[in-house]
């Protein structure tokens, strides 16, 4: 779906109308600020013009008063595509770089989306921040454990803003969700359940096109060791791929995992976390990631659990139910949900729409509130602390704790399916190959600095 599409369809009433008609209550569309003036439009620059990022773009354009005054990519024809997306929401073109260190050298460049693969977003927002840049950073906002403290540290010490893409933070029903956990009428909490449980195929690598003339491999791998060109990896294929990315526990779960600590208050870091995982059901294809995995964290209060799957044709994301503009027939097929079991109620929560339901004995409805995907209201707050220098909903000292947890999953199943203690106080596990995987070995060219 186009970004102008998926747009115009979560402002349809159609949604809406059928949350009533099944007795939900419903969280309206948060009415969209006023834009500013022409010249208090903050600029922008966009790192990244692959999908995502063309949507996060363009919207800040259309409908939350920013400029773009650049576009960066390493390839010509997408920031060529973008300018066509863009085109239709603002007359001026931006110039075009194939370099993020020139687009941190501009002044008229106010922050910029970071929207590259994984390993390049936390480069180029510690880049960004010392250049004196905002910054709003898709997720996962790191590809290590490390990564993502470096970032806590230099969005701190240049006083930027650092906004995460987890958008769930944003959004009404959400934030009302969290207001009746900490109401206490779900009873004590020792439970909270968090589910990815998605679709998925086979991978399968093929053969390469060719390198593009004049087209950056070695930039475009950044950090990750050196491997050949393949057309596949570039043009998505490298969400399979260790070196690039966290699997789907980071590519999608994390807005799960997110929505979930904050439900339940942001408690911080757990103290050990097991995992189990592999290539199930895929078998022999090309992917390393895994196709199922169960992992559990040990907070202090309670115990949080994780179920990713990538291949069950029958579950459904609550943002694809809501583009068909109807709802999950059933929350057990509801791919993205969180499940908090309180010892009164029983809280069932869709993330990036598909709102909430409490129940209690017999499955009596206590609350149903239905919601829509927060994207908007969420580059809303990114532009709004970029006048006002108040911190975002998903600052990125609050996002650090969701980055690590999945991120300590990862691990704990990389190391051989392991249950590890986390040491919260050293940033450390009671195990030296899974501690090494905390700051993975930099390619050489390609290090961030230990002081920001």
């Amino acid at each position: 779906m186009s970004p102008r599409s998926r747009r115009m369809f979560l402002r349809d009433s159609g949604t809406l109308a059928a949350a009533a008609a099944l007795g939900a209550v419903v969280v309206p569309r948060a009415r969209a600020q006023a834009a500013p003036s022409a010249n208090d439009r903050p600029r922008l620059a966009l790192i990244g013009c692959g999908g995502r990022g063309r949507f996060v773009a363009r919207v800040m354009v259309e409908d939350c008063g920013a400029e773009c005054t650049c576009l960066c990519d390493l390839s010509e024809p997408k920031m060529e595509q973008m300018w066509q997306l863009l085109s239709e929401v603002q007359k001026t073109k931006p110039r075009f770089e194939k370099d993020h260190r020139r687009v941190l050298e501009s002044k008229d460049v106010d922050a910029v989306i970071v929207a590259t693969p994984d390993v390049w977003h936390a480069p180029i927002t510690i880049d960004a921040c010392r250049a004196g840049k905002d910054v709003y950073v898709e997720k996962p906002h790191s590809h290590n454990i490390w990564e993502s403290g470096k970032m806590v540290e230099a969005a701190k010490k240049y006083n930027r803003i650092v906004q995460v893409g987890t958008q769930n933070r944003s959004k009404e029903y959400n934030l009302q969700a969290r207001e009746y956990v900490k109401s206490g009428k779900l009873g004590r909490i020792g439970l909270v359940k968090v589910f990815n449980l998605k679709s998925g195929s086979a991978f399968k690598l093929g053969e390469s096109a060719k390198q593009p003339e004049g087209f950056d491999w070695d930039r475009w791998l950044g950090r990750a060791p050196l491997r050949p060109y393949h057309s596949r990896i570039v043009s998505g294929g490298w969400h399979n791929y260790w070196d690039f990315c966290g699997g789907d526990m980071t590519d999608d779960g994390i807005h799960q995992t997110d929505l979930a600590l904050m439900l339940m208050g942001d408690p911080g870091l757990p103290k050990n976390v097991r995992s189990v995982g592999g290539r199930y059901v895929h078998r022999g294809d090309d992917s390393e990631v895994p196709d199922v995995m169960v992992t559990s964290w040990e907070f202090d209060d309670f115990v949080m659990t994780f179920e990713l799957s990538a291949y069950p044709k029958y579950m459904v994301k609550s943002t694809d139910a809501l583009r068909r503009r109807g709802i999950v027939s059933d929350w057990k097929q509801n791919s993205t949900r969180v499940e908090i079991y309180g010892s009164e109620q029983l809280m069932i929560v869709g993330r990036h729409g598909g709102g909430f339901v409490v129940e209690k004995n017999d499955s009596q409805t206590v609350e149903k509130v239905l919601g829509e995907a927060g994207d908007s209201e969420h580059y809303r707050n990114f532009i709004a602390c970029l006048k006002s220098r108040a911190k975002p909903n998903a600052d990125i000292s609050i996002a650090h704790a969701s980055n690590v947890i999945a991120h300590m999953g990862n691990i704990a199943m990389r190391v051989g399916n392991a249950a590890l203690n986390y040491d919260r106080s050293t940033g450390r596990f009671d195990h030296d190959k899974a501690t090494a995987m905390i700051k993975p070995v930099y390619r050489k060219g390609y290090e961030i600095p230990d002081a920001v």
